[in-house]
């Protein structure tokens, strides 16, 4: 589409327009296991098809828009996975992203009810559903929250300094991969994480496959109302506040401040936009995720968590990014001596 000099482009809403294209090429190729077809090598159309039981001109056709994504090599009349693909996409790999991919996949159809949240302001996804309930959904999320949270731990033990530290209370830890890997690179460090009870079942395997259980303590409880107890080194909020309101995060920093001995550290992580809400792009939308998927899903900005800690009597308040291509922020505070 030719647009005159100095006339609005239409070209990016066009492309938004079709972006869940590209998406549902990945999230099919992934849910079919198409990319463990070609772990061994560039292979033919006809011969994935023959393997995965699929049609064969269906699968040439998402082949080929898979080639153009950048996610296969074509070879001839092969294709290969790409670099990517096989380092994240196969399921033999030590760094598979599978279920990071199956929570999207299952997230596809409730993107779908957008128009009907926006009008009632219910999320169309019932949270229980995946925190309990159903106790494969609530195991598969944990698992793939597990795998999303082995890098953003690793980037979070990059930039906290714990050193010295010995008890740490992990809050809404989910699978207690952050706590695993923090006390595995702060010695002497123990670590206790408070979770739903299906979570935390979960969690506790997670834990003892990780051979962290003599440093990591799973307990049942909802961090909405669980006793966080005294007397801690740090507190660590990790993935809790796209899921609260403003009061109820400020709530859980008055409580979290509350059980720091002095001198403790409150350590927030999370998506947060910059002030205003609409940067970056994939933080806003972000928030649209957690409208979709929890009653009060929402996205915060970085500002007003450094200033509720404030208002907490925290001190130091600092902020600071986990490196690329992580979207996560952290907020840290100290309780006065």
């Amino acid at each position: 589409m030719n647009v005159p000099a100095g006339r609005p482009d239409p070209g990016a809403i066009m492309r938004l327009s079709t972006a869940f294209w590209d998406s549902q090429a990945l999230l099919t190729a992934a849910r079919l296991k198409l990319f463990d077809a070609l772990a061994d090598g560039a292979r033919g159309a006809d011969e994935v098809a023959a393997t995965l039981g699929l049609d064969a001109r269906a699968t040439s056709l998402l082949m080929r828009a898979l080639a153009g994504l950048g996610l296969l090599r074509p070879e001839g009349d092969r294709f290969a996975n790409t670099p990517e693909a096989a380092t994240f996409l196969v399921s033999r790999s030590p760094v598979y992203m599978g279920n990071v991919i199956r929570y999207s996949d299952q997230l596809y159809a409730t993107w779908g009810e957008l128009e009907q949240s926006v009008r009632s302001g219910r999320p169309a996804l019932a949270a229980q559903t995946y925190l309990g309930d159903d106790p494969a959904r609530t195991r598969a999320f944990v698992v793939a929250m597990h795998e999303r949270a082995q890098g953003i731990a690793r980037a979070l033990v990059g930039v906290l300094d714990l050193a010295g530290r010995r008890s740490m209370l992990d809050v809404g830890g989910g699978p207690g991969t952050y706590s695993v890997l923090l006390t595995a690179r702060f010695p002497g460090l123990r670590a206790e994480v408070v979770e739903l009870p299906g979570v935390a079942a979960v969690a506790r395997e997670l834990v003892a496959e990780a051979g962290a259980a003599d440093r990591v303590a799973v307990r049942d409880g909802d961090y909405r109302s669980a006793d966080f107890g005294h007397g801690h080194d740090v507190v660590l909020m990790s993935g809790m506040f796209h899921r609260e309101t403003p009061a109820a995060c400020r709530d859980l920093i008055a409580r979290a401040t509350a059980c720091l001995a002095p001198g403790g550290m409150l350590v927030v992580s999370d998506v947060f936009t910059d002030e205003g809400g609409a940067t970056p792009a994939f933080a806003a939308l972000f928030g649209l995720n957690m409208m979709l998927t929890a009653p009060d899903g929402g996205v915060h900005a970085d500002a007003d968590v450094r200033r509720w800690m404030e208002d907490a009597g925290l001190r130091g308040t600092q902020v600071q990014p986990l490196p690329p291509p992580m979207p996560h922020r952290v907020v840290t505070g100290v309780r006065a001596s």
